[in-house]
């Protein structure tokens, strides 16, 4: 793995989901309130130098936030990352982008928990909401409005 942050948003897809969503939708607002919470630095130690570079950690834990948040399975958040454009557009992704197989999710929180990383995105997550004040005193995320 070479390390880096989340690419910038292709061009088309960012005037077709500003155009889809003009008041934006979660996933928008997580790509663009959250990016740096989602680079590939915390997670070089779990993924290897060699071989042909796969998907990026950091847009992965990008995927499985948006998952969590919209309760869906592991299919069901591959399939939101060919078809919905929001989804497109918060992980960096051309329109005419085909995804991923739904068992890559899978491997990715089994090598997530077999280097003890299991918490890195939520409490990367948790220190920038903090940080920026998205989080209310009773606990809720203010991205979701």
């Amino acid at each position: 793995m070479r390390p880096k942050g989340l690419p910038k948003v292709p061009a088309q897809t960012a005037a077709v989901a500003r155009a889809a969503f003009p008041q934006g939708s979660l996933a928008i607002r997580v790509r663009d309130r959250l990016a740096e919470v989602f680079a590939d630095e915390p997670f070089a130690d779990a993924f290897g130098v060699r071989g042909a570079p796969g998907l990026s950690p950091g847009v992965l834990s990008l995927v499985t936030v948006l998952q969590f948040a919209e309760d869906l399975t592991d299919r069901q958040a591959a399939a939101m990352a060919v078809r919905a454009i929001d989804w497109k557009y918060a992980l960096e992704a051309e329109l005419t982008d085909t995804g991923f197989d739904a068992s890559v999710l899978s491997r990715f929180r089994t090598r997530l928990a077999g280097h003890g990383m299991e918490r890195v995105v939520f409490d990367r997550l948790l220190e920038h909401c903090k940080d920026e004040g998205l989080v209310t005193a009773q606990g809720s995320c203010v991205l979701g409005r």
